[in-house]
Parts: structure tokens; sequence; C-alpha cells
């Protein structure tokens, strides 16, 4: 259970955000030199140098405010095992592969969950100088000015957005079906290669939803909070309530919301000889 002496939340997104510009002029540091890069446990799976600097900075300003507080980063994992109603959820550089490749997508992501729920976000795109950000009941901003999602009501009239997991060459279910599926249904589907962004597009009115699997907490705890700050919807596939462990997510800007779960839950599996000729 919470203490009484809760901190006002404006001051948690405060400390998120002077975090996630600790971490994002790190970014700008390393932008355009010649990178050490290592592959984690999948092919394409790719860390930096300036991930892992990126992330020491993020820690260092989080832990010293909320030194008690849990963490859950992406590249040092679950940092603190105590119990605490705080978790910390932190991306340092969600679009690695974008980055390592001059791609200018990729952002710092940090969430801060209370009680399980994500409650403050702040994403962060040092190459473009984009920074999103919201705490429950106080609204999403872009660079401080208030966002909101878009108005699109029809699947037909609808940009969407999606990306695929880096296991997607070891199983059938990898995205392959629905990206075509409702490519064809839509006016387009985009990949970005950084989910963060991809949830913070939604949430003003770039994207009018956003689905994909084989996704992380840090990937998405920050963006939630920005999109529903901003009108938005976020559940699982089916429309039930989202698990940040389940690796699926679906957002939207809550209007074409029903139709697009409804179509994923339908979509037609592609075609064995499909994949036969992937292989």
């Amino acid at each position: 259970m919470l203490k009484e002496n809760i901190q006002p939340l404006p001051i948690f997104l405060d400390v998120a955000t002077a975090a996630a510009k600790k971490g994002g002029a790190v970014l700008k540091e390393f932008w355009g030199k010649q990178l050490a890069i290592a592959e984690k446990e999948y092919q394409g799976d790719l860390v930096t140098e300036a991930d892992k600097k990126a992330e020491k900075e993020i820690l260092a300003v989080i832990r010293s405010d909320f030194a008690d507080h849990a963490i859950l980063a992406e590249e040092s994992g679950q940092l603190t095992q105590k119990e605490s109603d705080y978790l910390w959820v932190i991306d340092p550089l969600d679009g690695t592969t974008n980055y390592a490749h001059g791609y200018p997508q990729s952002a710092v992501s940090i969430g801060l969950l209370i009680e399980g729920i994500p409650t403050v976000g702040v994403v962060y795109n040092p190459l473009s100088e984009e920074l999103w950000s919201a705490a429950k009941g106080h609204g999403a901003t872009l660079n401080q000015h208030s966002i909101q999602v878009s108005e699109t009501k029809e699947l037909s009239k609808s940009l969407l957005v999606t990306g695929f997991a880096y296991d997607r060459r070891e199983t059938f279910d990898n995205n392959y079906a629905e990206f075509c599926y409702l490519t064809h249904l839509t006016q387009g589907v985009r990949r970005t290669g950084s989910a963060a962004l991809d949830l913070v597009h939604v949430a003003c009115g770039r994207f009018d939803g956003y689905w994909e699997r084989g996704i992380k907490p840090w990937d998405i705890a920050a963006g939630i909070v920005i999109l529903e700050e901003a009108g938005g919807k976020v559940s699982a596939y089916n429309g039930s309530k989202i698990d940040l462990n389940s690796g699926r997510i679906l957002a939207t800007n809550g209007k074409i919301h029903h139709l697009l779960s409804e179509t994923l839950q339908k979509t037609p599996r592609l075609s064995d000889r499909f994949y036969r000729q992937l292989s």
C-alpha cells in the first residue's frame, strides 16, 4: 500500500524529464560516430555503447532523488529486489537498430509504475528535439504543448503503425499476416522501429492506431501513460486489460479500437508455402 505522504505526480514527472534529457544528451554525443555494437539473443537485437552510457546517466538521476524505488532497465535488468510500490521502467535507447544505421527514429523512454499502474511517462527523441510527457490526470504534452489523438473513426481511413519482434524468423506468430491484412484494409501501415515513438505518435495524432507483439515493458510503459492522457485507449489484442508482460499491445485513438481489435483477431494466417519460400 502507498504511504500517505506520496509525492505529487509532477515531481516524478520533473525527475523523469531530467533523466530523459541526460540520456538524450548521451545519444546526441554518440550520434553519427563509429559505434561498438554487440548482438544480444536474437539476430538484429543490438546494443551499443550509447545504450549503456545513456542508461548509466538515467539511473544516476533517478537514484539521486528516489533511492528507495525499484528499477527495471533494459540493459541492467531488475536492479532492486526489495518491495516497492514504485517501479521505474527504463529504455535508454528504443530503436537501437535505427540509431546504429543513422536513421533518426530513436528515443529515451522512462515510465513510472505506481502499484503496477503506468502513471508517469516521458519519451524523448533527442535527434528531433521532441519530448512527450504525461502524468495521470495531468494531460499529455509534446514540447510543453497539449496533444490529443486523432478523430479518425473508420479503419479504411486510418493510418496505422506496427513492428516486428526479433524472434520473427523463428515463429509463425510474427505479425506478417496482420501487417499484410491491415495494409489492405487501411490507408497504410508504417513501421518506424521504435515502439515508444509509435505510441506517442498515436498520442499526437500522427497515427490512428498501433499494435505489436514481442515487446517488453520498457518499450511501452511510458508511452501508455502519454497515449491515455491524450485521449487514446490501450488494451490487449482482444480489448481486455493490458498485461505489460504479455508481449502484446493494441493502442489507438479510441475511435477505431474495437474495429482494430476485431480485425486482429480474425486475420487469416499466411500459407505454409509463404514461409517455405522465406526459408
